[in-house]
C-alpha cells in the first residue's frame, strides 16, 4: 500500500453566513500513470489519487474523480456557501488504497 503525502488546505477562517468561499486543496502525491519507464526501461507502477471528496458537517459538497494525466501533488480549487459555522472534512484516496484526511474549522457569522 502507498502513503499520501501531506494535505494543504486553505478555508477561511470566517465568513458571513450566504458568503460564497473559495477553498484550495492539495495533497503530494506522484501520481504516476503507469505509462512511464524507469532508468532501466521497466514500467513504473501506476499509482495515482482517484477520488477527492470534501464533506461539510457530514454533506458532500465537492467531489473529483482524477485521472492518469492529473499532475503530481493534484491541486483543486472549488468554491460553496457558507451556511453555518461547522467542520470541513477532505479524502483523498489513491488506487493502492492509502486514504489522507484532513479537517478544518469555518466560523460563519450572521
Amino acid at each position: 500500500m502507498s502513503a499520501l503525502g501531506n494535505a494543504r488546505v486553505r478555508v477561511p477562517e470566517q465568513a458571513r453566513q450566504g458568503e460564497v468561499i473559495e477553498i484550495r486543496a492539495m495533497i503530494d502525491h506522484p501520481m504516476e500513470s503507469g505509462f512511464r519507464l524507469n532508468n532501466v526501461g521497466k514500467p513504473i507502477a501506476r499509482n495515482i489519487v482517484e477520488a477527492f471528496i470534501c464533506e461539510y458537517d457530514g454533506t458532500e459538497i465537492f467531489r473529483a474523480t482524477l485521472h492518469p494525466a492529473v499532475s503530481t501533488n493534484p491541486y483543486l480549487v472549488f468554491h460553496t456557501v457558507a451556511t453555518h459555522s461547522g467542520e470541513l472534512k477532505f479524502t483523498w484516496r489513491d488506487d493502492q488504497g492509502a486514504i489522507a484526511t484532513h479537517t478544518e474549522r469555518i466560523h460563519v457569522t450572521t
